[in-house]
């Protein structure tokens, strides 16, 4: 709505956006076909891989608490080689040369040879952390059962090879019949070209929106494994390189949830707690839009399910690209944490 329609609204709260449709639907039909036969991750695979995450991110905030909170770091500090199984024994202890390299494909960006709409030409890679989450990796990437074509039930089925692969037959080929493991962008470039047009949010100048005085909350999700979160990374960074970091900040507010999945939810790994995940985007937006007062670092809650809905825990939820390092003190209280960045 800010990119096509400027004028309709005075305040947009957008909480993790598909924006560059065209490569997540891609990138989904890529990562199935990857993980197709021996590549599989198995979910007791999927929990192997996540504890690994764990050993090598989950401290690197400061805290053991079963949450990637340092998400910009975690990538350089594992690697899913450090998981290959000894002497060719497999177990779901480990994983196969063919499990590490279905790994190492959906955490490397899909790129096209030609470019999509606003001269973008990949989608990034998964972030590593909340594999094993309620709404994680089995549920959208790897499934219950190792994806096949011609598809099995949903259920079965990663969601993402389930879109992809619909989206490679139905939007692109124009053929039910059409197999996606033969799917590549450049023999469809006109009609890749033309849906990417159509379907996707990626352009960066969000000129007229800021000129009528227009405000814009963007929200990502660092364990969402439905978008890969470096999604809204990489379109938050080519405003800034559009408009100018000064001028981003005048109309643009960008928060990252670390450990929160898709849907914004999540439990920590190490005692099975609710993460933090309520905060009122409507009041900021409203206050924001109306009377001018211009958003910081935020609060998340988590409260008990029943009357009177107690807080259970907070913690910050930064601006982009910060991330909450803990300082010392209880844990489950905000006041235990600081927003930093890398160099901080």
């Amino acid at each position: 709505m800010a990119q096509r329609f400027p004028a309709d609204f005075d305040g947009i709260v957008s909480a993790v956006p598909a924006i560059n449709f065209t490569g997540l639907q891609a990138a989904g039909a890529r990562n199935g076909i990857a993980l197709m036969g021996n590549g599989w991750l198995s979910p007791a695979k999927v929990k192997t891989l996540h504890k690994a995450v764990l050993d090598g991110c989950d401290t690197l905030d400061g805290l053991a608490d079963g949450i990637v909170s340092r998400y910009g770091a975690c990538r350089a500090a594992f690697d899913p080689k450090k998981l290959h199984c000894p002497d060719g024994r497999d177990s779901d202890n480990c994983l196969t040369d063919a499990e590490i390299a279905a790994v190492e494909a959906i955490h490397s960006p899909y790129v096209f040879s030609f470019p999509l709409a606003n001269g973008v030409t990949s989608f990034p890679a998964y972030n590593y952390g909340g594999e094993d989450q309620p709404g994680g990796m089995v549920a959208w990437i790897t499934g219950s059962k190792p994806p096949v074509y011609p598809l099995s039930s949903v259920e079965d089925q990663g969601r993402l090879w389930y879109f992809g692969s619909g989206f490679v037959r139905y939007f692109i080929a124009g053929d039910p019949n059409f197999d996606p493991r033969k799917f590549r962008p450049e023999d469809f470039r006109p009609r890749v070209e033309h849906i990417s047009a159509l379907m996707d949010s990626t352009d960066p100048d969000l000129s007229r929106f800021a000129a009528r005085g227009g405000k814009l909350i963007l929200k990502e999700n660092m364990s969402d494994h439905a978008i890969s979160p470096f999604n809204a990374v990489a379109y938050y960074k080519s405003m800034v390189d559009k408009l100018g970091q000064t001028s981003v900040d005048s109309f643009i507010r960008f928060y990252v949830t670390p450990g929160a999945n898709h849907g914004g939810g999540g439990v920590s790994s190490v005692d099975g707690t609710a993460l933090p995940q309520g905060v009122d985007l409507l009041d900021a937006i409203d206050s924001w839009a109306d009377r001018g007062i211009a958003p910081g670092a935020l609060v998340q809650f988590a409260q008990d399910p029943k009357p009177p809905f107690a807080v259970t825990a907070s913690r910050p939820m930064c601006r982009y690209p910060q991330w909450p390092r803990y300082m010392g003190g209880p844990p489950k209280d905000v006041a235990s944490f600081s927003c930093v960045g890398e160099s901080d």
